[in-house]
């Protein structure tokens, strides 16, 4: 006998015939996950379920006689899984999107759209990439960490810094990666922030659209300005940036004052926005005037950067194992030696208060 088949399996529930189709395809062509099944609605779906249960189910929000949200709040108080919404790239239903990372969800992904070759490939890269992160974000943190290898590092966007000297301000600057189950991570996080906390710039994985929504959904609940970013903004006390969806965000310096750059670019260890530009911008551009937070996510984004930021005299910090949804991209950063503390995610806000005010 052969040895059982250890893939992914995924169940896709959407109403579109045409999304099933992509995904279907998508899914199928990664040798590590398989497509047990396909259903327009959550009472298909709660059939098929009841026939063989998947590791991950991928889910519509917008649906037939039972929306995504309603069969998602089912789910999880009944037979929880892992879920990753497949959302359409609509601003005004990123709010309803987001309520679904509340309930439960794991991950947001775009639906697939027929496009340039370029782009059908990113899509295939994303989501299946999300789709692995959500099936181990089901061991409940007992994860093995998955090397993912990057189809870009940060060289495609900036040279790598060649000089360690960077002139001490009276301020700091606070840059900030995550990605599977960072969003709520980030919204205790700040939370536990003052209105006079140091100036940050986050890099959350997330599809365009969505990252305004989830700005704004934060700065809602925070004492600190909560904003996306746009091309130059400044970074000062009290703000934090959030790095747009689809566009790299850099962190810039002019005299004293640190800004961002939003810009286009390819996928760097196979994101965008990507953690290790960011990260790189911030070693360049503060040094040992910034402070790096790397929290939970699959992968290695940020790990190099970090690496870079510590390099540069910054003071790192990785979110631990016991409080990240998946550990993959802090373990990455602790594997790179870039790290100089590994903290629970209740104590990283007062280390970081603690760092910007030597």
């Amino acid at each position: 006998m052969g040895e059982p088949d250890k893939r992914i399996s995924v169940l896709i529930v959407d109403d579109s015939a045409v999304v099933r189709q992509t995904m279907t395809e998508i899914l199928a062509s990664d040798p590590e996950l398989e497509v047990i099944g396909a259903a327009s609605d959550p009472y298909i779906a709660a059939n098929r379920i009841a026939q063989r249960v998947p590791d991950v189910i991928t889910l519509d929000v917008e649906m037939p006689r039972m929306d995504g949200l309603t069969f998602l709040q089912k789910l999880m108080t009944q037979h929880p899984l892992p879920v990753v919404i497949c959302s359409s790239l609509a601003e005004d239903g990123a709010e309803t999107t987001l309520r679904a990372l509340e309930y439960g969800a794991v991950d947001i992904i775009q639906k697939p759209r027929v496009g340039t070759k370029t782009f059908l490939q990113e899509s295939r890269v994303r989501i299946c990439d999300a789709v692995k992160a959500a099936a181990r974000a089901r061991l409940r943190r007992r994860v093995m960490p998955v090397v993912v290898e990057a189809k870009h590092t940060a060289d495609v966007i900036m040279p790598r810094p060649t000089s360690k000297a960077m002139v001490q301000t009276s301020e700091r600057v606070v840059a900030v990666g995550a990605s599977t189950g960072g969003t709520e991570a980030l919204r205790e996080l700040l939370q536990a922030m003052p209105g006079d906390s140091p100036g940050m710039v986050v890099v959350q994985h997330m599809p365009e659209m969505f990252t305004a929504a989830f700005a704004k959904r934060l700065d809602g609940l925070c004492a600190v300005d909560v904003k996306e970013a746009e091309n130059n903004d400044t970074v000062i006390p009290g703000r934090v940036l959030i790095a747009p969806g689809n566009r790299h965000t850099l962190l810039k310096r002019s005299g004293a004052r640190y800004f961002v750059e939003v810009r286009d670019g390819p996928l760097v260890s196979r994101h965008r926005p990507s953690v290790d530009v960011l990260f790189r911008s911030t070693a360049r551009y503060a040094g040992k005037n910034a402070v790096g937070v790397i929290m939970t996510g699959m992968g290695d984004d940020g790990a190099r950067g970090m690496a870079e930021m510590h390099e540069a005299g910054a003071s790192t910090i990785a979110q631990d194992e016991a409080t990240s949804v998946v550990f993959g991209m802090p373990n990455e950063a602790v594997k790179h030696g870039g790290v100089d503390r590994v903290l629970p995610l209740g104590a990283i806000g007062a280390e970081i208060l603690r760092l910007a005010r030597y």
